[in-house]
């Protein structure tokens, strides 16, 4: 699997990373070990999580896993910082609740140090300095080698990068053919301040695997009372014109859906990997033999055309 630098650093990642929202909740145990086991495998090293998914489960089962599956120094480990507050479901994004959700990460883990600490989506309850003054505690302290941040705007990366006193490499959001609204701010922000961006959702929240095509399987999430929601919002207008687009494509190519998205996605400027998150094994294998090759340019041209910003 390629690698690539992140930003303006040293620091190198897998173009794919493996997610962990899912594990816990709707991936087992046994099904978790072996979605690391094949993701490494197939020579990838970056693995998102955060104290939020499963209420904790997520990380304490990868922490089981480092030393067993996996030895800790194959993996770089992002970590999105924060819990939610109780009775609430906004994450606490204030000094003492970010430090604490480390500390419980770093524990969960088994580890000393993570390889990049986010801090999540911004409070408007929480001034910007005092999520600062946590991120900055975290890399002085060696308990994050790098730092970033979760779903912010344009501006408001912006604004943290230049208001820090220590280097923001990564800035963690959507974007996906059918939801590129970062490019307007996010991407350029990114790369004025030497930093990167990590792609959440980059198959679309799973419509570009085109499985949602005229029907809602029995088994997805689309026909989740819990997740049809996060789904709801890319079936139909543009985004199912941007899908029905996406499978045209990828016939003609003779691939997949899902791997003419995502190579188109990791050739975007500024993309430093894609956070994929597989709910079987199998799933994940099929995404894993993704080739890292460009998308031929008539054919990038005309997903930029169908997919672009109006």
């Amino acid at each position: 699997m390629q690698r690539r630098n992140v930003g303006a650093s040293g620091l190198t990642v897998s173009a794919l990373g493996l997610g962990t929202m899912n594990w816990g909740q709707e991936v087992t145990e046994e099904a978790a070990r072996e979605q690391l086991r094949l993701f490494t495998d197939a020579g990838g090293t970056l693995v998102e999580t955060a104290a939020r998914y499963g209420e904790g489960q997520a990380e304490a089962m990868l922490g089981s896993f480092i030393g067993d599956t996996v030895a800790r120094s194959e993996l770089v480990l992002v970590v999105q910082g924060g819990t939610t507050r109780s009775g609430s479901r906004r994450l606490d994004s204030s000094r003492r609740g970010l430090l604490d959700s480390l500390d419980a990460s770093l524990s969960l883990l088994g580890t000393d140090h993570v390889d990049v600490w986010l801090a999540p989506s911004p409070d408007p309850a929480v001034p910007l300095q005092e999520t600062l003054s946590a991120l900055g505690v975290a890399y002085s302290s060696g308990r994050a080698r790098y730092v970033g941040v979760s779903n912010y705007s344009g501006w408001e990366f912006a604004r943290a990068a230049s208001t820090a006193s220590f280097p923001l490499l990564v800035n963690d959001v959507e974007y996906s053919l059918v939801s590129r609204g970062a490019e307007r701010e996010v991407f350029p922000a990114a790369e004025a301040c030497g930093a990167a961006v990590l792609a959440w959702g980059p198959l679309g929240r799973g419509v570009l695997t085109g499985k949602y095509r005229g029907r809602i399987p029995a088994e997805s999430r689309a026909a989740s009372e819990v997740w049809s929601p996060y789904v709801e919002p890319y079936l139909s207008g543009k985004p199912q014109r941007v899908t029905e687009a996406l499978c045209t494509a990828s016939r003609g190519l003779d691939l997949q859906p899902h791997e003419l998205a995502l190579r188109w996605l990791l050739h975007r400027p500024g993309v430093a990997a894609a956070i994929i998150g597989a709910r079987t094994p199998q799933q994940l294998k099929e995404i894993l033999e993704t080739s890292g090759a460009p998308v031929a340019g008539p054919i990038a041209e005309v997903l930029d055309e169908v997919s672009a910003l109006s």
